[in-house]
């Protein structure tokens, strides 16, 4: 083997370590600093919500509708509630959260077999037609049964309160559940609904899936919730505000750019030409007269020509009190001027990326085809996963180099940070990262115009020197892409002062996809069997008996089965668990 040879042999050996090591640590990233995702179903969502009343339930020992009551009233975060739990203690925990533990119940056909009185409706009702709250409050089941109805109808069924004066308790779900499924079943259903959706609509690491059609999907993030997703129906989107995916741009940045980019329509170009914000409402004004004193609908009186605010003492000449020159209006259109051409500027590009990556996109079929006829060939190497893998690379880094634009119309403008940086700082910081974008466009051009040869014509000799240009590009591109991320997020976004802005971390493979949750057989039943609270038991007690229980379920029994308290792995269609009938979440409520 000749020297030139055993170089290439070793560039290429050093550039697929290279790019292993890139990957391998974007992997050490994600089980580190970025969280596991999980799509929710319509048939995982039951079980999703009662793995967390489960956890509830076995530490603080309580029933199941009172774990629900304090999650929903803890937004479905089990570490505030626990944190809540050990600052506040039980008693105060549970009175904030409308929760009411009776040991008993005494219902009033055991007090008495004579009538009791109402004291809603002021009528007398035989004892077995009335119900007692675990708060004490006892009204008949026609008034309850009303005052759920209307709750329910008013969104307010996930926290549905006790009907007497100041009484800050929570209804028994049970007893609504009853009641109102006696007259109204299809509101009953909606209330189980309500119950179920409080999972995703409370939860703020559970959020719906923004496809359009929806595909009835939710996504569940344990961590840090500024990433980016992707649901098993394909759908990438930010999982912080719900748009699509968008890093490096803030959520903030990229709600402004999409306003932006829709405003350029010709309803507020003809607004922009013919009316001028009240100075003191901001409100648009429309002149209709000659005189250049207006007055906006607030009593604001104000100079056309200038936009400034005025006193109403005019002759046709002159403001009194006020004046304003010829040259302030044309250095303002002038500074319009300049703002529209730095706009576009940044769109073009921004813009230029986005046409280039969908079109780059239709090389994936073509690429395919072209590996097929040179696999077929007698070609002594038959790994072409490069060629793929350098393919991902380009879509992930012209994906960055597009979005980077909008990024830097917002960092350097005057729109947001104006007063975190000064003006010479501005530009260094402008220059430093305007270079790293411009090398990271010429790598990703060079990265795409290796990809489009037609390298199925070529020979085996050919085909190795353009295998190890795609290798080169591919990694130096990826670190070209990390590099950005990092001078963004440690010398542009983390000195500023008077904003925070967190964008989604830089990963090498893309988008992570979210895994299905598993759905294990209904434990409805273990739930309900579960007795209700000891007020002698501490949070430690609580917590070292969950432990234990959890260590034994573990075990399988000598059967060699599960344990009957253990979910077993069987899937199964999702059904009410006190009903017959499924509950469709694509359905409205």
């Amino acid at each position: 083997m000749d020297d030139e040879e055993y170089l290439s042999s070793a560039e290429e050996e050093e550039d697929c370590e290279a790019l292993d090591g890139i990957e391998s640590e974007d992997q050490r990233c994600t089980s580190t600093s970025l969280s596991s995702t999980k799509v929710i179903t319509r048939e995982s969502l039951l079980a999703a919500q009662q793995e967390d009343l489960r956890k509830v339930m076995d530490l603080l020992t309580v029933r199941e509708q009172h774990a629900r009551t304090l999650l929903i009233y803890h937004r479905w975060d089990i570490d505030r509630l626990l944190a809540a739990f050990v600052e506040k203690g039980k008693e105060r925990l549970f009175s904030e959260a409308g929760v009411t533990i009776v040991e008993c119940r005494n219902s009033p056909s055991s007090w008495s077999s004579s009538p009791v009185m109402c004291q809603i409706c002021m009528e007398e009702v035989q004892p077995n037609l009335v119900t007692t709250m675990d708060c004490g409050h006892c009204f008949c089941n026609d008034c309850w049964t009303e005052h759920f109805i209307i709750k329910i109808n008013d969104g307010q069924s996930k926290r549905v309160r006790c009907m007497a004066h100041k009484c800050n308790a929570i209804c028994d779900e049970d007893v609504v559940r009853k009641l109102v499924g006696r007259k109204h079943p299809d509101i009953a259903d909606r209330f189980e609904r309500f119950l179920l959706e409080s999972y995703i609509e409370d939860n703020k690491k559970v959020k719906w899936c923004p496809s359009v059609p929806h595909c009835g999907n939710a996504i569940r993030v344990d961590g840090d919730a500024y990433c980016e997703v992707e649901c098993t129906c394909g759908k990438q989107f930010c999982f912080n505000c719900s748009l699509e995916a968008h890093s490096p741009c803030s959520c903030r940045m990229w709600d402004l750019w999409v306003k932006k980019c829709e405003d350029e329509s010709e309803t507020v170009n003809w607004m922009s030409a013919n009316t001028k914000p009240c100075p003191k409402c901001h409100k648009p004004v429309e002149k209709n007269g000659g005189c250049n004193l207006v007055s906006c609908l607030c009593g604001q009186p104000f100079c056309w020509l200038c936009g400034g605010a005025t006193g109403r003492e005019h002759t046709w000449s002159s403001i009194a009190g006020h004046s304003c020159g010829r040259y302030k209006e044309e250095d303002k259109a002038k500074r319009a001027e300049t703002d529209l051409y730095r706009y576009m500027h940044y769109y073009n590009r921004f813009k230029g990326h986005m046409d280039s990556l969908k079109l780059e996109t239709k090389l994936r079929a073509s690429i395919q085809e072209k590996v097929s006829i040179v696999e077929s060939m007698n070609f002594a190497n038959k790994d072409y996963s490069w060629v793929i893998n350098g393919l991902y690379r380009l879509f992930r880094s012209r994906r960055v180099l597009s979005y980077s634009y909008p990024f830097a119309f917002y960092m350097f403008g005057d729109d947001l940070f104006n007063d975190d940086m000064t003006e010479k700082t501005r530009e260094m910081k402008k220059n430093l990262f305007e270079d790293q974008q411009q090398q990271l466009e010429s790598h990703v051009e060079k990265l795409s115009g290796l990809l489009e040869e037609k390298f199925d014509e070529f020979t085996e000799e050919k085909i190795m020197e353009l295998r190890m240009h795609v290798i080169n590009f591919s990694v130096t591109v990826d670190r070209l892409c990390f590099k950005m991320y990092e001078c963004i997020e440690n010398d542009l976004l983390a000195p500023l002062q008077h904003a925070i802005h967190n964008i989604a971390p830089y990963k090498s493979k893309g988008i992570e996809k979210a895994s299905e949750l598993p759905i294990f057989q209904d434990t409805s039943a273990s739930l309900k069997s579960t007795k209700t609270h000891r007020t002698d038991r501490s949070l430690l007690q609580a917590s070292t008996t969950n432990e234990k229980r959890e260590s034994d379920s573990s075990q399988p029994s000598s059967s060699g089965q599960f344990p009957a308290s253990s979910p077993s792995p069987r899937k199964r269609a999702r059904k009410d668990g006190r009903r017959d009938t499924l509950i469709d979440l694509n359905l409205p409520a």
